[in-house]
């Protein structure tokens, strides 16, 4: 592959067939709990978006001119969950200021979006495979709205099996795990459209 086409197909592969949630199972506890309703789905994938694409460029720069520098590596975990809880912060005030009643349907899972091992993931995928500023700002960005299109994708399977006859042992947890493996799998069918390690 062309290296300046690199950037995206890291993009695409985020959301396709490296989708953050659905094949590496990272933020499966928001996802699971929230994707009830379409409207706090919605809500908290684009939170999810914009933290990730906000943290991911950021924490590579923090990375790259503060942590390798001064030969402070080690402290990545924690600095990148410092970054991350910041902009949390910042999108969880924006939403209580603009939009109360969204505010209030996420409850406790807006400010979760800090330790989601999603955001976290995508940060130090970014340093494992030695991404550049630009693609790390894209694989952050994809994998931002590739867990938006499963969290969406699953709220609106969740909607309508609310009139549909689901048998007494499989209601609740079980079905909705069921559905989330389907999805993995169905995901799975891009494989080997985009290929990026």
């Amino acid at each position: 592959m062309h290296e300046s086409l690199m950037p995206f197909a890291v993009f695409f592969a985020s959301i396709f067939t490296g989708n953050i949630l659905l094949t590496n199972y990272l933020g499966t506890c928001s996802f699971l709990s929230v994707s009830k309703e379409m409207k706090t789905s919605v809500g908290l994938g684009i939170a999810v978006i914009f933290v990730m694409a906000t943290t991911t460029p950021l924490n590579w720069l923090v990375y790259e001119y503060l942590l390798i520098p001064f030969g402070l590596e080690y402290l990545r975990f924690i600095v990148f969950i410092i970054v991350i809880a910041a902009f949390v912060q910042l999108t969880e005030m924006t939403i209580e200021r603009y939009s109360e009643p969204l505010y209030q349907s996420l409850g406790i899972f807006l400010p979760l979006i800090t330790v989601n091992c999603a955001i976290l993931g995508v940060s130090l995928f970014m340093v494992i495979r030695e991404y550049t500023f630009f693609t790390s700002f894209l694989f952050g960005l994809g994998s931002g709205i590739g867990w938006f299109v499963a969290i969406i994708a699953m709220a609106g399977i969740r909607v309508k099996l609310k009139n549909a006859k689901v048998p007494p042992a499989l209601e609740g947890p079980g079905i909705t795990l069921i559905i989330a493996g389907f999805m993995a799998m169905a995901f799975m069918g891009f494989s080997g459209m985009i290929a990026v390690s």
